[in-house]
């Protein structure tokens, strides 16, 4: 009997509807760009602090294989209440901290209102307007490179 719990699924926290307005979001910021956007959320943030958790599950996603360097990862522990976005350098390079900074503000006030899928929705958007500036989609060339799903750790 312990074998099945094995292969339990991870838990998804949020209801079907939220994840669905969240991969909704991944879909439509990708449509006008070679970028590549993820969203990871888990319970905790294990022994570090956020920005060095999301760089971690970046590198362990291998976004930082995408041909521009163009992939952005929002990264989201609840139970812990922390959050950080992490741009690839060629998209760091042109939106620097300051953009950064600005969207986790962004994604903290609605957070603070209880509004989670929301505000991972509308930072994923805006991640998808500043790659369509900087990266913008050619149909020649455009392949989606990495899962539009949302990954679901512990």
């Amino acid at each position: 009997m312990a074998l099945f719990s094995l292969f339990r699924r991870k838990k998804s926290f949020f209801p079907e509807e939220d994840t669905r307005l969240i991969v909704k979001a991944i879909r439509q910021a990708e449509k006008s760009t070679s970028g590549e956007v993820r969203v990871f959320v888990e319970s905790r943030c294990p022994w570090m602090d956020a920005i060095d958790r999301a760089a971690e599950l970046f590198f362990r996603l291998k976004m930082d294989h995408t041909e521009q360097r163009n992939g952005v990862l929002v990264y989201v522990a609840m139970k812990d209440r922390q959050l950080a976005v992490f741009g690839d350098e060629g998209i760091h390079q042109k939106v620097g901290t300051e953009y950064w900074n600005k969207l986790v503000a962004e994604m903290l006030a609605s957070f603070n209102k209880e509004d989670y899928a929301k505000g991972i929705a509308e930072s994923v958007i805006q991640i998808g307007d500043a790659l369509h500036t900087h990266f913008p989609y050619d149909r020649e060339t455009d392949k989606n490179e990495l899962p539009d799903d949302i990954v679901f750790g512990r």
